[in-house]
């Protein structure tokens, strides 16, 4: 039995997001028919492990996952045959052998997302990518953006959490980068571990600042009562990327 280590991309506008769900189209419904097809096992005795959940409509870049299978075909052999029979939304870009205790979630050291703003005065159709065509101040998102390095409590800055709940919501910001290039502005935030929705709450209190809704003392307050008001708006699933998973 081998441990196969996958990296993928995946388009995830018309998915409920990663994880298998009944009755929905999902990546890793996809990937687990496209293994059945190949290897010709029932559905059902296939199950992949995928190094994040990620919400319906949410992107990836470099997605990782594992599967233990029993089966001789070539790894590059395997990643053409996966190619054929999965929809055009989603691409393996690469398979390997991993270690036996290898697992994507578990055995991730960080991650990166990225929130990419498309910042031209017009929708761009090619680009899934979240529309604001208002002026960014990158220099003052770029100062703003460096109060969230570092541990801290984020509650304030989760779907669920309206108050600090001891450690259930610490998390430790490695980098947080602003970049504009050719109209597009990417958040760049690499971390250990991030709650739900909080990349896009992250993104949404820099697009307040920018606004002049909320400015260093408010998210500093956020992190000190947990209070969700403090930070700013959720933004929407389609501009969220993850960018990249670290196993060392």
């Amino acid at each position: 039995m081998k441990n196969l280590k996958f990296f993928c991309s995946f388009n995830g506008a018309d998915f409920h997001g990663f994880q298998r769900q009944p009755n929905v189209p999902t990546i890793q419904g996809e990937i687990e028919a496209a293994l059945h097809k190949v290897l010709g096992v029932e559905t059902a005795a296939i199950k992949i492990s995928g190094c994040s959940r990620t919400d319906a409509g949410v992107h990836a870049r470099r997605f990782c996952f594992n599967a233990h299978i029993n089966n001789a075909i070539p790894c590059e052999n395997l990643v053409r045959a996966l190619n054929d029979r999965l929809p055009r939304a989603i691409v393996i870009l690469s398979c390997e052998e991993a270690d036996t205790g290898f697992n994507a979630r578990f055995s991730a050291k960080s991650k990166e997302y990225i929130y990419l703003l498309n910042n031209k005065k017009q929708r761009d159709v090619f680009c899934s990518s979240y529309h604001y065509p208002h002026e960014l101040n990158i220099e003052l998102l770029q100062e703003a953006a460096q109060l969230f390095i570092g541990e801290h409590d984020f509650a304030a800055f989760h779907k669920h959490c309206t108050m600090n709940n001891e450690q259930c919501t610490i998390r430790e910001i490695y980098s947080f980068n602003v970049k504009e290039k050719d109209g597009f502005v990417e958040f760049a935030i690499r971390g250990n571990g991030f709650l739900y929705n909080m990349v896009r709450i992250l993104a949404g209190t820099l697009i307040y600042v920018n606004e002049g809704k909320r400015n260093a003392d408010d998210i500093l307050e956020a992190f000190k009562t947990g209070e969700r008001e403090k930070a700013g708006k959720t933004l929407p699933p389609h501009g969220l990327y993850l960018n990249e998973v670290f196993y060392a």
